[in-house]
């Protein structure tokens, strides 16, 4: 994992510590887009552990492709936060989420590129799981 940023990956105007950092330490998302803001600092710094328990089990890939510990192929330019909404619930007190975001990147020396993806989340026991997104 690289080191711990001072300001939080995720672009909010707050310290990384008050932000997602709190989240990486094992506090529970408190919405579908905290969450997501929270993967996206995951995948900035390296986290896989955390990407991976905040990943719905029945969804999650063997392999998340992240860098190997020390590469700094994949430079992660910024996160915009297009649009947040719960999308349902259930009798067994689940919800469901959507988050629309748009997370731009670099690999190596190449040209920016935008990721826009809808993302779909559940929430089991108390805690926001992402379950798959929708790229566009």
């Amino acid at each position: 994992m690289k080191s711990v940023p001072d300001a939080c990956p995720c672009g909010a105007p707050t310290a990384y510590t008050a932000c997602c950092g709190r989240y990486h330490a094992g506090e529970a998302a408190p919405d579908a887009e905290a969450l997501m803001r929270s993967r996206y600092s995951a995948f900035v710094l390296g986290d896989e552990a955390y990407l991976r328990a905040s990943w719905d089990p029945a969804t999650c890939p063997a392999a998340l492709g992240l860098d190997p510990p020390g590469d700094t192929r994949t430079q992660w330019l910024g996160l915009t936060v297009k649009r947040h909404r719960l999308t349902g619930g259930n009798a067994a007190g689940e919800s469901t989420a959507e988050v629309g975001f748009i997370a731009r990147y670099r690999v190596g020396g190449g040209s920016a590129v935008r990721l826009h993806e809808l993302s779909r989340f559940v929430r089991r026991d108390g805690r926001w799981y992402y379950v798959d997104g929708d790229h566009r």
